[in-house]
């Protein structure tokens, strides 16, 4: 798995304002922006979210195209997206999941007494039992 991506991207200027942005390498990778600094800011994010996600489902990763090789429709350009990935899988790893747990009703009402965040004590039991602290960021 790399951290470092630097995939072509075709902007193809939109019917009222701002571009459409797609990846020829990567079909259903496609955004908008409604001017060309949004555009820009959107196409690494759809890049960064697109690996990811085919990281995520074991997909190997096309090779990017020589940008020499691509053909670019009228009122479009062609521009380099580079992107790395650690931050973005250092974020999706650490985004919250709810998970519904089952407890006897006389635990809730203690706990509840107690007034403890559940989600905060299923945490820290869980990286107890598990013998870790957080998870290892990419820096």
């Amino acid at each position: 798995m790399n951290d470092k991506y630097i995939y072509p991207a075709i902007f193809e200027k939109g019917e009222i304002k701002g571009y459409v942005v797609t990846f020829p390498d990567l079909p259903g990778a496609i955004t908008e922006g409604d001017d060309l600094e949004e555009s820009l800011r959107m196409a690494r994010e759809c890049l960064e979210l697109h690996l990811y996600g085919m990281e995520e489902d074991d997909e190997e990763l096309p090779i990017a195209s020589d940008p020499a090789s691509i053909v670019v429709p009228p009122l479009s350009f062609l521009t380099m997206i580079e992107i790395r990935m650690g931050a973005i899988r250092d974020e999706m790893m650490n985004k919250s999941v709810t998970k519904n747990v089952t407890i006897p009703r006389w635990l809730e009402k203690e706990a509840a007494r107690e007034q403890l965040n559940f989600s905060q004590v299923l945490q820290h039991a869980l990286k107890e039992r598990l013998g870790v602290k957080d998870y290892p960021t990419a820096k």
